[in-house]
């Protein structure tokens, strides 16, 4: 039987009204025509004409009762036309995308002074629904060709943000597209944060820590970077074309790498000089007089675990007050940069 096409309308009104009707044809083994719940008059009917449409009853030619036909021979008619459809469609937009990109290209790479060296992004949303900041973004990974380079403080992206990203950066990481990455030493915790790394490094990236803060960065092909409007504000962001001050950003960039430590690193040797680096900081965080919630998030960890950072220290110098700790260090000379000095 040809169906018509279905929309959200009939969905809804076959799981509201139409799918308690069919069971009861299926229970009472017909219903006949003669029958109130199927008069033209009765609230049922739409959901009753659905149902016949739809082929899931039909007229019993031997009687005057409309029969239950089985849903599975229906469903394959119903689905499949809009399954291919939504090929169709995917297919059309991949190839308006690519048929996009040396338009979108020629833009890109015009000079700064023909776009504006600088633009300012706003986290509102596009026509589709979708952030305009995740959507520029998303369209520079799509074009990058040598090599994006990314710092994200703390590991608070969420499993949803991460698995959407893991799927945009491997994609330009299988076109051959260079990829370095990195975190700050808490983000060894995430595990989430630890299913993406392991998804982009299989392809080729590169990921490192730091123990230091910093804000968060990307940068495309050495040409674009992308940094945050304010440091405490993540919904405007700024895009910079100017050469030399995205040669500033990418010169910071490679200065913290060189100091980062392999990701997917478990060295034994490491992790500690990892914890080292961590306790340092706290110590530094606690003599600068920070707020807890200033020094956690410079860590890149929750307010509790700062808390038990800070513990960790007071026990281990037999400190019962903050006060007290700090006046026990500062009397050893402890100053949180002893291991920094060392290496000078």
């Amino acid at each position: 039987m040809a169906v018509r096409e279905f929309g959200p309308e009939d969905r809804a009104l076959f799981e509201s009204v139409a799918t308690a009707l069919y069971e009861d044809v299926v229970a009472e083994g017909g219903i006949e025509t003669t029958d109130a719940r199927i008069s033209e008059k009765s609230p049922d009917r739409p959901a009753f004409d659905l149902l016949v449409e739809l082929g899931m009853v039909s007229l019993d030619e031997t009687s005057t009762r409309f029969v239950a036909v089985d849903p599975a021979t229906v469903q394959s008619r119903i689905i499949a036309p809009l399954g291919n459809e939504g090929s169709r469609l995917l297919q059309e937009s991949s190839s308006w995308a690519r048929a996009f990109a040396p338009a979108t290209q020629a833009w890109r790479r015009a000079p700064a002074t023909s776009q504006g060296s600088f633009m300012v992004l706003h986290d509102d949303a596009d026509e589709g629904g979708r952030s305009r900041i995740d959507s520029y973004i998303a369209g520079l990974v799509a074009e990058c060709e040598e090599e994006m380079l990314t710092a994200q403080p703390q590991a608070g992206r969420d499993a949803e943000t991460l698995a959407a990203a893991a799927v945009r950066d491997t994609e330009m990481l299988e076109r051959g597209t260079r990829m370095r990455t990195l975190y700050q030493h808490s983000a060894r915790r995430s595990p989430v944060t630890a299913d993406y790394v392991a998804a982009v490094t299989e392809r080729g990236a590169e990921v490192r820590t730091l123990d230091e803060f910093f804000n968060r960065l990307i940068v495309f092909d050495h040409r674009i970077a992308v940094i945050p409007g304010k440091q405490e504000d993540l919904d405007t962001a700024i895009v910079i074309r100017e050469p030399s001050v995205v040669d500033y950003l990418v010169d910071v960039f490679e200065r913290a790498w060189e100091r980062g430590r392999p990701f997917s690193s478990r060295d034994t040797g490491m992790l500690r000089d990892i914890a080292a680096e961590q306790r340092a900081m706290t110590i530094r965080m606690l003599i600068e007089g920070h707020a807890d919630p200033v020094s956690a998030k410079r860590l890149g960890v929750s307010p509790r675990t700062y808390a038990g950072y800070v513990a960790d220290l007071k026990r281990e110098y037999e400190s019962e007050t903050r006060f007290q700790l700090g006046y026990t260090m500062g009397s050893q000379g402890i100053s949180g940069r002893e291991r920094g000095q060392d290496e000078d």
